[in-house]
């Protein structure tokens, strides 16, 4: 018995550890995967941007379309290419020859990701990224020291001219009402097309659709749950008078 509690607890602190995967301060958040509208704007923004390096390999087209509400003929005209059919796992043409060539390694499939890392760090990478010119892609990460990912979301962004302070919490001024500390670049080497509230929501976007595709039954497996609670619920209470009456002559 003690050997067995021992493995319980190495294997919970194993799965917390592996999923704070930083030791940077993080800002948190909560994610929605039955926001519909959500997950088709992570979705678009990561066909746009992640998906020609990025593979969902366990993933396929159909049921991402199904689940995220999106007609069949939309997908096939707008997301798929290279012949890619709809019922088809969502792999990119990208080689791994070519990956090395180009990023020393094979960038990594994301299906799993946000299981792995878990959403708050990729929250937290996405908006990491600044100016370091000393790096190959003139680029850094607060969260991930020495990525050797480019800054693939700058044009939306922007660059930061220092690192972000991520993990803080808001200051508002009293008199004004305004802002006057909270995560994010204070200062951009670069602007982008969105202002940092809307790129701030666009990675939720991005970040909860990740979030979907490591578990795309998850919202059907609490429905399921949740039946299945209410049913022994009653099975319980039917059970409870059934064995009040087997033992009302015994005692």
């Amino acid at each position: 018995m003690k050997n067995l509690l021992i493995v319980i607890f190495l294997s919970v602190f194993s799965l917390g550890v592996q999923g704070a995967g930083s030791a940077h301060p993080m800002d948190h958040i909560d994610m929605d995967i039955r926001d519909k509208e959500s997950l088709q704007k992570g979705f678009a923004l990561f066909s746009n941007y992640c998906f020609a390096c990025h593979s969902l390999k366990y993933a396929r087209y159909e049921r991402t379309a199904d689940d995220l509400g999106i007609p069949h003929n939309i997908m096939e005209e707008n997301i798929l290419s290279g012949g890619a059919k709809i019922g088809q796992l969502m792999t990119n043409s990208m080689s791994t020859d070519q990956a090395k060539a180009w990023f020393g390694s094979s960038p990594p499939d994301l299906t799993l990701s946000a299981r792995l890392r878990g959403p708050d760090w990729l929250y937290n990478y996405l908006r990491g990224f600044y100016a370091d010119a000393k790096r190959p892609y003139g680029v850094n990460n607060v969260i991930f020291k020495d990525v050797g990912m480019p800054h693939v979301l700058a044009g939306l962004q922007g660059v930061c001219a220092e690192a972000p302070s991520l993990g803080v919490e808001p200051v508002v001024d009293p008199l004004s009402g305004n802002i006057i500390k909270s995560s994010g670049c204070s200062d951009y080497l670069t602007e982008g097309s969105l202002s940092p509230a809307e790129y701030d929501e666009a990675i939720y976007d991005l970040v909860n659709f990740l979030t979907y595709v490591g578990e795309p039954s998850r919202v059907e497996s609490e429905e399921i749950g949740r039946s299945v609670l209410i049913f022994l619920l009653f099975l319980f209470i039917f059970a409870y008078f059934l064995n009040k009456e087997y033992w009302r002559d015994i005692h």
